[in-house]
């Protein structure tokens, strides 16, 4: 009788992940999300002397119980409880389980809040306190105008390399989920800023003397060491600049995509136009911003129209 052999787990979560980017073609960032969440997961069978192999029902729902007690943000928790479901399918297709413990697992429903866009005077404020000639700042203005421009995801302008802006087009190549492909225009004032940012005194003096990695060189965004701009560093540069201008709000790169979407539909874009500009796969998603768009209308009817509460 043949003897079967289970790898390791840390060998079947690793099979999984590989299976994830190459099958399914999920975007590194996901990958890496994914990884975080199951060594989480894998450490908890440890602990509770059990394997990926031995696991059973009434483990991953103790499991989830603790995820719900921790305090973390729910969509954390919902995207936990995927990836344990995704890996434990992929186990029974590859014949490492012939049971899928957590097949009446339920998800944790995610609150589909509206998001809230700026309005167009706060956009004028942010971007008008984005001053200065250093190198940095000239960076910085030249983000904040670039993701409010294009709407990109704040992983897609820091992925961007200079062969992707087309500047005399004034169009960019993004690379969304799934490292999926798109062509974004963007206006005048962006272009004015991402080129003064590449001109002599802007990145060339971010550049240093020699490339810490070769991905570095082609980068657009570089840090004051000579690096790839991250996205938690541009993160911190968004929510900077909106301390700075007085908004209300928390300001995230997420924010001015949201601002982007919404000021655009506001201004008679198409939905489908939008959709293709954000890199959304379905149009349901982009539909959010109707709503966002619908209630900015009713604010203004309310307080500009005479009968409007009577």
């Amino acid at each position: 009788m043949a003897i079967t052999v289970t790898p390791p787990v840390e060998e079947l979560v690793e099979s999984f992940l590989r299976w994830m980017s190459v099958e399914r073609g999920r975007a590194k960032n996901t990958i890496v999300s994914y990884r975080r969440d199951l060594v989480r997961y894998v450490a908890f069978l440890v602990e509770h002397k059990k394997s990926l192999i031995t696991v059973v029902e009434s483990d991953i729902e103790d499991y989830v119980r603790q995820l719900q007690n921790s305090g973390e943000a729910i969509a954390s928790t919902a995207r936990r409880i995927a990836s344990i479901r995704m890996l434990h399918m992929y186990l029974v297709a590859e014949d490492v389980r012939t049971d899928n413990p957590a097949s009446r697992l339920e998800g944790v429903r995610v609150p589909s809040g509206v998001p809230k866009p700026l309005s167009m005077d706060e956009v004028e404020a942010l971007l008008s306190v984005m001053t200065g000639e250093s190198a940095i700042e000239m960076r910085d203005r030249a983000l904040l105008e670039f993701l409010y421009a294009t709407g990109a995801r704040i992983s897609e302008a820091s992925d961007l390399n200079l062969a992707d802006l087309d500047m005399s087009s004034r169009v960019v190549r993004l690379f969304g989920k799934g490292s999926k492909e798109r062509v974004v225009p963007f206006g005048r004032i962006a272009e004015e800023q991402v080129r003064e940012y590449l001109s002599e005194g802007g990145r060339d003096m971010l550049v240093p003397d020699s490339w810490a990695r070769g991905a570095d060189r082609e980068a657009v965004f570089l840090t004051n060491r000579g690096r790839r701009l991250n996205r938690q560093k541009a993160w911190h540069i968004v929510r900077d600049a909106g301390v700075r201008a007085g908004l209300k709000q928390e300001l995230s790169p997420h924010v001015l995509r949201h601002s982007c979407a919404t000021h655009m539909l506001e201004h008679g874009a198409d939905l489908r136009i939008v959709q293709e500009m954000l890199g959304h796969a379905t149009i349901s998603t982009t539909q959010i911003y109707t709503r966002v768009s619908n209630e900015r209308l009713w604010s203004v009817y309310r307080d500009a129209h005479p009968r409007a509460s009577a």
